[in-house]
C-alpha cells in the first residue's frame, strides 16, 4: 500500500545515521513536522543538528526502505504509529525519552490499556517461571496488560499468563518486527500477534543487536503501571528496567527467594533499595490501588471446589484438572494463592498436597 507522505517522512527521518530520538525532537520544535524538515535548507538544519547529519537528510535516498515498509503494512496486522496520533501510548509520553515512531503488529488497542510489567532472569527456576506466569495470570484476570520483552524464562511465562486471560499482553522487542527472537518463540510471537501486540521502536531489518535491550527497557518499564521483578540475579538485564522504572516514576516490585540461591540476589538487592516485597498478586493490586477485576465470590467458589479435591495425600496437577474440569492455567493460579495463603504445600515432582 503506497505510504502518505507525512508517513514516509516519519520513516524517512527515523532511519538517518546519527540524527536518533533528541535530534529528531529539536528538529521537530524548530520547524513542526516531518515534511517541513525535509523540505528545509541544509544551511538552516545546520543550524540545529551537526552538519553531517543535516548532509545525510539533505541526500537521503530512501526508495528501498519505503517500499519496504509499504509491503509490510499490507498485512492488516501490521501498524505503525507515531508521537501525537490518537493510537500512540499515552503513558510513554510522561518519560524521558519517548520513542518518537512505533512499528506494531497486532491490537492497538492494548497500546493504551492499564498494564503491569513483569520481568526476570531468562534461565529462570522452575519455581520463578510458574510464579511469573501465575502472577501474571491474575493481573490479566484484573484486566491489567502484562508487558515483557519475549526473552526466554520469566518473559515468556509472564506473556503466556497474560494470554492467558482478558488483559492479554505485549511484548516489546529489540529487533525489527520483521524478525523474531529468539527464534524458539516465533510460536509465542503468533498467539501475541493474534491476541495482543508486539511493538519495536527500531526499523524493519534491525538484528538483534546487544545494545538495543536495554535501550527497550525504558519502553517495558515506561507503559506500565509498575514493574514486578519476579526472579534476577545481579547482572540480570531486567534491574536496568527496575531502575528505569524508578527515573519513570513507577512502582517497582520484587519477589523475594531463598538467600542461597543466586537467581534472587537481585530481587532482594532491589528490595534492600525499596522496592516492594510482594507475596501475591493483591499486594501489587493494593499497592497500585487497583481494584481486582476477579468476581471474590467467584474465585471463592473455586477455591472450595479445589480443596473437594485434594486431600492430605498428595496428587498432581493433571489429576486436578480431569477431576475439577478446570484448566491447567486456572489451576495454577488458585494454587499459587492457596499455597501463598498458607493451605496447600508444593511437593517434589510437582505434586500438591492440602496442609489445613
Amino acid at each position: 500500500m503506497p505510504l502518505d507522505a507525512e508517513l514516509a517522512s516519519w520513516i524517512t527521518l527515523s532511519q538517518i545515521p546519527g540524527l536518533g530520538n533528541d535530534g529528531l525532537r529539536k528538529l521537530l520544535q524548530e520547524f513542526g513536522s516531518p515534511s517541513s524538515i525535509l523540505k528545509t535548507s541544509t544551511s538552516a538544519l545546520k543550524q540545529i543538528v551537526r552538519p553531517v547529519v543535516a548532509d545525510a537528510i539533505a541526500e537521503n535516498t530512501n526508495e528501498e526502505i519505503l517500499i519496504r515498509v509499504s509491503n509490510w503494512l499490507e498485512d492488516p496486522q501490521n501498524h505503525i504509529v507515531t508521537l501525537g496520533q490518537v493510537d500512540y501510548p499515552q503513558a510513554l509520553l510522561n518519560i524521558p525519552d519517548p520513542p518518537l515512531l512505533l512499528y506494531v503488529k497486532g491490537q492497538l488497542s492494548f497500546l493504551n490499556h492499564s498494564s503491569l510489567a513483569i520481568v526476570g532472569s531468562r534461565k529462570a527456576s522452575t519455581q520463578g517461571i510458574r510464579n511469573a506466569e501465575s502472577f501474571a495470570q491474575i493481573a490479566s484476570d484484573a484486566d491489567l496488560c502484562i508487558i515483557s520483552g519475549m526473552a526466554h524464562g520469566i518473559d515468556a511465562a509472564a506473556h503466556e499468563g497474560g494470554l492467558s486471560s482478558r488483559g492479554s499482553s505485549i511484548a516489546v522487542v529489540g529487533t525489527g518486527l520483521d524478525k523474531v527472537y529468539p527464534a524458539a518463540n516465533r510460536e509465542l510471537a503468533h498467539r501475541l500477534a493474534q491476541k495482543g501486540a508486539l511493538i519495536s521502536e527500531f526499523p524493519l531489518g534491525t538484528p538483534p543487536l546487544a545494545h538495543n535491550f536495554p535501550r527497550r527497557n525504558r519502553i517495558i518499564s515506561g507503559l506500565s503501571l509498575g514493574c514486578l521483578i519476579v526472579e534476577a540475579d545481579l547482572q540480570s538485564g531486567s534491574l536496568i528496567t527496575a531502575r528505569m522504572a524508578l527515573e519513570q516514576g513507577r512502582d517497582v516490585f520484587a519477589i523475594p527467594g531463598s538467600i542461597h540461591m543466586q537467581q534472587y540476589k537481585g530481587c532482594h538487592a532491589l528490595i534492600k533499595q525499596g522496592a516492594k516485597l510482594v507475596e501475591t498478586p493483591q499486594d501489587i493490586f493494593d499497592d497500585l490501588g487497583w481494584f481486582s477485576a476477579i468476581n471474590k465470590s467467584t474465585q471463592d467458589e473455586h477455591d472450595h471446589s479445589i480443596y473437594s479435591y485434594l486431600g492430605f495425600d498428595p496428587i498432581d496437577i493433571d489429576t486436578l484438572s480431569q477431576r475439577s474440569g478446570l484448566t491447567i492455567e486456572a489451576l495454577s493460579a488458585i494454587l499459587l494463592q492457596l499455597e501463598l495463603d498458607g493451605k496447600v504445600s508444593t511437593l517434589a515432582g510437582g505434586m500438591y498436597q492440602r496442609i489445613v
